[in-house]
Order: structure tokens, then C-alpha cells, then sequence
């Protein structure tokens, strides 16, 4: 399970690269921020076998309008738009924000609302689980490691860093891989979640990447300074 690549070529071949299976979601945002979004969304259709758009594919597409974004987000979402080849750009256009997987339930921000809302808080971990149809729920778009359970009545979770398991029992769950391409959790490695269905566990990863690659191709390409300082603490 991956999400938030960003146009961070140098983490999703990081993650790609460890992955040792023919099933892997994307819970979207291919591009935005990094400076290749072309060479991310070619890699992301080779191997994901499900894939989701978020809010920054649906701006660089059209869907939603640029005006939306504001600062660096903004200025990196007209670039991408600008630079984005016809080919992926016809990708994205086909990509949804929400679905569903061998009875998981899939959103790009939350249930109740798939484009924007951050699953930060218990009140918004707790209205997504209730909403979503299905026992286990990923998440993306807040670029923060997550698990939150609810037992009957009771709502446990925390971020989840890199090495925690999880074996899922009769609770709902609800998790959230971190971001690949731009992680705000304080670990400036690629994140990614294991999730074995079969043996009812999840396994919170990180992969080390070339982070000093990533941030000369955001300042070849001229984007904010910004974008490559964060890299380098995860934030």
C-alpha cells in the first residue's frame, strides 16, 4: 500500500524496489511537489494494480480548479500541469477517489470526504470507519503513518512508525501507508504498508532513498526551495 508519491521519482523506485508482490495500491497523489511527475505515474501504472487520484492529480487534470491551491502547492501543481505529458495526463483523467479492494475500502483523504479532509483527529477517524462499508480502511493524503481501531465502542489508535505490526482482529480498522514521496511524520524515508490479508496483518515500512537526487531535480526544474528542505526531516 503506497501513497502521496508527489513526483518523488528517486523514493517510489526506492519502494517499488523492496516490494516483493504483484498487488500494490496507490492511494493517489502521483504528482504535485516533485519534479518528475511523468517517470512517477509511468512507474505507478506498470505496478499498481489499483490506483486512486488525489487532490492534486484531480487539480493538474482539471477537475478541480489551481485557484484551490495556494503558495507552493501551487506554484508546483502549474508546473506539473505544464510539464505533464498527454499519455499521463489521459492516465489521471481515468483515476477515481475512492474504491474498493478485495473488501477494503479505499480513499484518497476520508470517507466523508475523499478529496480534502486530513484523517488527523479521532472525530475524523472515527466518521470514516463508521461510514466506510468494510472492516479494514486505507487512507492517504495527510503523509502521516497511522492506525486507529474501534473496538465496539472504543477508538484506540496512534501514528504507526516504521517496524509496527498489527494483527488485525474483530475491530475496524483504519490505516494510513504515510507518504512515499514527501513524509510529514518526521521520517524522512519512504514510507509504505504491508497489508496481509490472508494472514489478517499490517506492517509499517520505511525505505532509505536518494533524498539529495530528488532535491537537485526540484531546483533544476525551478520550484520553491521549500520543497527540498522538507525532504531532509520529513516534514
Amino acid at each position: 500500500m503506497i501513497s502521496d508519491v508527489h513526483g518523488n521519482l528517486a523514493a517510489l523506485e526506492a519502494v517499488l524496489g523492496v516490494l516483493d508482490t504483484d498487488a500494490v495500491w496507490c492511494l493517489g497523489d502521483l504528482v504535485g511537489y516533485g519534479a518528475k511527475p511523468n517517470e512517477c505515474c509511468a512507474a505507478v501504472k506498470e505496478r499498481a494494480t489499483v490506483c486512486l487520484a488525489g487532490n492534486h492529480d484531480l487539480a493538474v487534470r482539471g477537475t478541480i480548479d489551481l485557484s484551490e491551491f495556494s503558495g507552493d502547492a501551487g506554484i508546483a501543481a502549474r508546473w506539473t500541469k505544464g510539464v505533464l505529458e498527454a499519455e499521463w495526463l489521459d492516465y489521471l483523467n481515468t483515476l477515481d477517489t475512492t474504491g474498493e479492494e478485495d473488501g477494503v475500502s479505499l480513499y484518497h483523504g476520508s470517507a466523508r470526504d475523499p478529496i480534502w479532509e486530513y484523517v488527523l483527529s479521532d472525530e475524523a477517524a472515527l466518521a470514516t470507519i463508521v461510514l466506510a462499508p468494510n472492516p479494514v480502511t486505507l487512507v492517504g493524503h495527510s503523509h502521516v503513518a497511522l492506525q486507529v481501531a474501534l473496538h465496539e465502542t472504543t477508538l484506540e489508535g496512534s501514528p504507526a512508525p516504521a517496524g509496527t505490526r498489527i494483527r488485525l482482529g474483530d475491530a475496524k480498522w483504519l490505516f494510513n501507508p504515510g507518504s512515499v514521496g514527501q513524509p510529514r511524520d518526521g521520517d524522512p524515508r519512504a514510507a509504505y504498508l504491508v497489508l496481509d490479508l490472508d494472514a489478517r496483518t499490517a506492517s509499517f515500512e520505511r525505505v532509505e532513498y536518494d533524498v539529495e537526487r530528488t532535491q537537485a531535480e526540484i531546483r533544476d526544474a525551478g520550484l520553491p526551495e521549500v520543497l527540498t528542505a522538507r525532504l531532509a526531516f520529513g516534514q
